[in-house]
Parts: C-alpha cells; sequence; structure tokens
C-alpha cells in the first residue's frame, strides 16, 4: 500500500476546494483525507513501462476510437465514510430519476479549480447498469442492490494534457453504493466501470491512472483520471488536483440532499 499525502497540493489544509455550487451554509464537498494508493513499488514500475509502450503505440497522444479493453486504474482510493449523506443513504428518500439535463447541467460542462480546468467531452446515462461495466461479479452485485442507472462524463483539458471521467452509481442503499466500492478494489477481481472515450485524445487507460471512489448516501461515485496518453505524473498529488476537479461534476448530488433534506424528492 502506497500513501500519498496531499501536502503539495494547492487545496491542502483548506477546509473547501475553492468556491462551490452551494451557498456557505449548504453542505459541502469535504476535502478527502490523506488517499491510500493501492498497489505495490513493483506494479508502479511496470506500469511506467507499459505507459511508455501506450504513448510510442499511440503515436504520443493521438485520438483513440475505444477505451483500453477492461481497464483498471493504477491506483485506487476508496472512500467509505458517506459523511453528510445520511438524508439520502436510501432511494426511497431520493427515488427522482437522474436526468440528463441534471447531471450535465450547463454547470457541469466546463469545471475550474486551482490551475486546472476540465470540459465535458463524451456523457452518457443509461439504466442498463450492465452496459456500463463489466465482470461477472460486479454485475452481479449491480442487480442484488438495485442499480438503475450510471452516469458517465469524460473531461479533457484544453490542452489535451488530462483526461478525466466521472461518474455515478444509482443504487437502492448506501450499502449497495459500499459494496460497488469494495468491488472496484482490482484485487478483487470483480470487474469496473467502462470509462468514455472522448476524441482527440489516446485510448484511455492503458498507462498509468488513479481513481478516488466516494460513498455520496445510496450513490457510488468515481473519478479516475490519467495524464492523456497514459504517462506517469510528476506525483500522486497531481491526479488528486485533477480528480478533484472532476469531482465538481457531482454538484447535482448536493442540491439532491438539500432537497432530500426539505422533505422533497
Amino acid at each position: 500500500m502506497i500513501e500519498a499525502r496531499d501536502t503539495g497540493s494547492p487545496a491542502a489544509g483548506r477546509d473547501g476546494a475553492g468556491k462551490d455550487f452551494w451557498p456557505e451554509d449548504k453542505p459541502r464537498r469535504n476535502l478527502p483525507n490523506p488517499k491510500l494508493l493501492y498497489g505495490g513499488a513493483a506494479a508502479l514500475v511496470a506500469v511506467v513501462v507499459i505507459a511508455v509502450v501506450a504513448v510510442v503505440v499511440l503515436g504520443g497522444g493521438g485520438g483513440g476510437d475505444k477505451p483500453a479493453a477492461k481497464a483498471l486504474p493504477t491506483a485506487y482510493t476508496p472512500d467509505f465514510s458517506g459523511d453528510g449523506f445520511s438524508k439520502i443513504a436510501q432511494r426511497t428518500a431520493d427515488s427522482r430519476a437522474i436526468t440528463e439535463g441534471e447531471a450535465f447541467s450547463a454547470d457541469a460542462k466546463t469545471l475550474k479549480q486551482g490551475k486546472y480546468t476540465m470540459t465535458l467531452a463524451a456523457s452518457d446515462l443509461t439504466s442498463d447498469c450492465k452496459s456500463a461495466t463489466w465482470g461477472a461479479r460486479l454485475q452481479g452485485d449491480l442487480a442484488k442492490y438495485g442499480c438503475t442507472q450510471v452516469v458517465r462524463g469524460a473531461y479533457v483539458s484544453p490542452d489535451k494534457k488530462y483526461v478525466g471521467q466521472f461518474m455515478v452509481v444509482n443504487l437502492a442503499s448506501q450499502d449497495g453504493s459500499a459494496q460497488v466500492l469494495r468491488d472496484l478494489d482490482r484485487a478483487t477481481g470483480a470487474g469496473w466501470l467502462t470509462p468514455l472515450q472522448p476524441k482527440g485524445v489516446a485510448s484511455f487507460g492503458p498507462g498509468f491512472t488513479a481513481a478516488y471512489a466516494s460513498v455520496y448516501g445510496h450513490y457510488a461515485v468515481v473519478t479516475w483520471v490519467e495524464r492523456a496518453g497514459g504517462a506517469r505524473p510528476d506525483s500522486l498529488n497531481e491526479m488528486i488536483d485533477v480528480s478533484l476537479v472532476v469531482e465538481n461534476a457531482g454538484d447535482f448530488l448536493y442540491q439532491r440532499l438539500d432537497l432530500a433534506g426539505n422533505g422533497a424528492s
């Protein structure tokens, strides 16, 4: 296990990550605790080799038609705390289905934080949870825990240096979202969510990528980021900072939390 503390991050040490969508008296996204990134040093060495090969094969960042088949993140950090989302721990308190207009609103088209800007380049909202995932065990748990929707958005920086995936899995309860986070640990071999492939950048997934997953009540929320082409970042703080930008796409879930608190769903 590799522990990566974001002490060098521009966002470190603050109780909020820049001005958020929510007013000061509303629930706000908590900065993550130090990220615990899974994988051994030997795996990292192997990934560097893979990343170099990927850049050569893909022409140093040319467009890819599809993401890597059955891609898995090199580093994965789950957060099971669910802090602040107890009001929507059950879907019965938040029964309205997610809509495209809600998930991919004007506010979600361009995300900015610190020195990073990410623009929505591909999106998908499906009620067929199996079609957005791979792996028999993961797909079995999605069915068991009542998955009804998977939201996916792919973001690209203006210079095409970074690519990020934002994903939301709508489950019946927080027990289900926690189980999905356990399944996504690559050591389980359960499977993973399938990333989208934005146009004009190398295929997502064959090199170094980092994923961060959180329990938002009955939603499992995943951000998955890379340097385009899979090049190893200068530091893991770089991936953490990019992931925090992409996580801003989840502001609509805070609105749902607010509505549930007011007795609406």
